[in-house]
């Protein structure tokens, strides 16, 4: 691979090339970012939801958090299913991201790009990022997806 396009792909740009209007034989290049910024809505308080940022940002994504008293508005107004609800809610790239979700998984919903409102990890499982035990060990948990219909599905599985 050229060196350059390597240099440009390391920096999560998409090179998209777009025919010239005056010209079909001309060509112009746009550069589009692709989102690695992370909105995070939790509790002033709530010491795993830090811990999960600090997991995302570790992994490359630029973080801003949002310390709110009722997390519930956020979550309601995203879309996210009572049954799928978790400590705190992200916004990234047009998608809802509840709980411990690992960066892997949003890396990947960003990369397919699903016609989903978002993934979600219910409750707070053990060894899930920002809820890592000493020992090391990941208790069987699932990342959902959910559509646009609210119909939930799995998207990835973890601690199998």
């Amino acid at each position: 691979m050229n060196p350059l396009l390597r240099w440009v792909g390391s920096l999560g740009l998409l090179l998209i090339p777009l025919a010239d209007p005056v010209s079909a034989q001309s060509t112009a290049t746009v550069t589009v970012a692709a989102s690695d910024h992370v909105l995070v809505h939790k509790s002033p308080s709530c010491g795993c939801c830090t811990q999960w940022v600090e997991h995302l940002r570790a992994n490359g994504f630029t973080v801003e958090v949002r310390d709110e008293a009722d997390v519930a508005l956020s979550k309601r107004r995203l879309g996210v299913p009572a049954p799928m609800a978790s400590c705190h809610t992200a916004e990234v790239g047009g998608y809802f991201v509840e709980g411990h979700v690992p960066a892997a998984d949003i890396r990947r919903l960003l990369t397919q790009r699903p016609a989903i409102q978002g993934l979600a990890v219910p409750g707070m499982p053990a060894g899930s990022p920002g809820m890592e035990l000493p020992d090391g060990r990941v208790a069987p948990y699932t990342v959902h997806q959910i559509d646009g219909d609210g119909n939930v599905s799995d998207f990835a599985r973890h601690g199998q």
